[in-house]
């Protein structure tokens, strides 16, 4: 895709890039009303999409709800967070617990080697969206890659990566924190801050899979200031080389956080994390994109694992992040089935919301995204078929 003119000017501030996906529509003051008027249309009034494409690929072994369908391990430690920010020896013992209940395993290697081995490049998509604010903690990312390479996972092997390379480096995931192990994103700049290569071509074109693609029936229009971090306009959404081709398992270790009266979990941190053109989608296909997007073989089938985060989260504001609504959790759920996981974290910020009173009342469309999960094979979304697994480490 050859670069727009006028040429836009480089800046790769946090307030501008902000300010962009405000622009293209992926504002988090304007997410909530968005919601509500899609999931209130009917559904012979939704767009089309491609979701039979997945459907039609075979599933595998591997495939979600994987190892544990159904089960969801909850660890709350009231020392998870102090003064405002998560504490590592609780992340640690945090994870370690969630794994072991999880599973069942005799020992923390055993149960992280039921999911991945030696041999596999492992990519942790975190989610560094609303800034150092409220991103993917450290704390429990390192605890995940210590307790990897202790089970013997060379650290050579592992990616951390979300949609945006430039976000992850402004959260302080980069090279001189995590030696050893490679940053990566599908939209990035160079040295020099730009988003363009020395023939005008986008580096985000150079990163994505046009094998693989999401398409729906509703058009991305950007301007030379917005497509960037789009990477294409038009119908079609491309899969990022990163889950296609550089990795083969998938650790999502996303934030417990709100969208309106929704979630934004397991699913919505890999789905829109790994397509392009998103900005067409928030609008009439929010749910939709979220479930149908996972039930593709880069994600249905190399996701073996999602760990919320929930030290820290939000109930109000998200997926952006407003420090009135920041709340400290101290929990971390744990589960192969993310439609599982999303439910039981749907739960948590919903009571969260009603004790504060930022809703009166749990309103059936916050839940179709699970609906349509477990329509798609991908995992549990009934209540009362969830096995809840609670450790409380006070």
């Amino acid at each position: 895709m050859k670069k727009p003119t006028p040429q836009t000017p480089h800046d790769p501030s946090r307030r501008r890039f902000f300010r962009m996906t405000a622009l293209a529509g992926l504002g988090a003051a304007v997410l909530p009303s968005w919601m509500g008027r899609s999931q209130e249309q009917k559904p012979d009034d939704k767009p089309a999409t491609n979701r039979q494409d997945a459907l039609n690929h075979p599933r595998t072994g591997a495939s979600m709800p994987g190892r544990y369908p159904g089960k969801v391990v909850k660890v709350f430690h009231p020392g998870a967070v102090k003064d405002g920010s998560p504490v590592q020896e609780a992340a640690d013992e945090m994870v370690a617990r969630a794994m072991l209940s999880l599973t069942g395993a005799a020992s923390l290697s055993e149960a992280w080697l039921q999911f991945v081995g030696p041999g596999d490049l492992i990519g942790l998509k975190v989610n560094p969206v609303a800034g150092r604010l409220l991103s993917t903690s450290h704390e429990v990312t390192r605890a995940i890659i210590k307790q990897l390479e202790q089970a013997g996972i060379p650290r050579g092997n592992l990616m951390i990566w979300d949609r945006r390379e430039m976000q992850l480096h402004e959260v302080g995931y980069t090279g001189e924190n995590y030696p050893g192990i490679r940053i990566r994103g599908t939209e990035c700049q160079d040295a020099e801050g730009s988003l363009y290569n020395k023939e005008g071509i986008l580096y985000g074109e150079e990163r994505i899979d046009k094998d693989w693609y999401y398409w729906a029936d509703v058009e991305g229009e950007y301007d030379a200031y917005t497509l960037p971090y789009m990477v294409n306009g038009g119908k079609y959404s491309y899969f990022s080389r990163i889950v296609t081709r550089e990795v083969d398992k998938i650790i999502n270790i996303p934030i417990l956080k709100n969208a309106g009266g929704s979630v934004t979990l397991c699913m919505k941190n890999l789905a829109y994390g790994a397509i392009t053109n998103t900005g067409r989608l928030h609008k009439q296909l929010w749910s939709e994109t979220s479930a149908e997007v996972c039930a593709f073989p880069p994600l249905r089938d190399k996701v073996v694992l999602n760990i919320v985060d929930g030290l820290r989260g939000c109930y109000e504001g998200g997926p952006g992040a407003n420090p009135q609504y920041i709340t400290d959790y101290n929990v971390l759920l744990a589960g192969t089935d993310p439609v599982a996981v999303d439910q039981v974290g749907f739960e948590i910020v919903s009571a969260k919301r009603l004790e504060t009173g930022v809703q009166t009342e749990v309103q059936a469309r916050y839940r179709k995204f699970l609906e349509l999960g477990q329509e798609l094979g991908l995992g549990v979304a009934d209540p009362d078929k969830i096995e809840r697994m609670t450790i409380n480490l006070g």
